[in-house]
């Protein structure tokens, strides 16, 4: 197992953009499926994105598709969450989650399909 470590949370207007960057140092991340998770006050994991390995396949939760854009660069190992348009429903801790044995995504997936989790970032949307 590893565990995956998420960069670029933090306060942003209603409105405004933030990319979020998952890596784990010293480990490839480029042949495994990585999925993004949200947690909102007071509420369960949501779904939020799964990317394919080597930047395949993308599934993303209905209500984000058009906002959230998920890539890869390879070269530097890292996975990003690009969040458009943000509003305040969307403020959450927001988790990168992967499983040594899966590389293509097949939907979103559960959050038990996941071994490897990172701590997690905050972002909060908020005037």
């Amino acid at each position: 197992q590893v565990q995956l470590v998420e960069s670029g949370g933090g306060l942003v207007q209603p409105g405004g953009s933030l990319t979020l960057s998952c890596t784990v140092p010293g480990f490839n991340l480029d042949y495994y499926q990585i999925a993004w998770f949200r947690q909102a006050p007071g509420k369960e994991l949501e779904g939020v994105s799964c990317i394919s390995a080597m930047d395949g396949a993308k599934y993303y939760a209905d209500s984000l598709k058009g906002r959230f854009i998920g890539s890869r660069d390879n070269g530097k190992n890292t996975v990003y969450l690009q969040m458009n348009d943000l509003k305040p429903e969307d403020t959450a801790v927001y988790y990168c989650a992967t499983d040594l044995n899966r590389s293509n995504c097949q939907g979103i997936g559960h959050t038990s399909w996941y071994n490897n989790w990172g701590q997690g970032t905050q972002v909060t949307v908020s005037s």
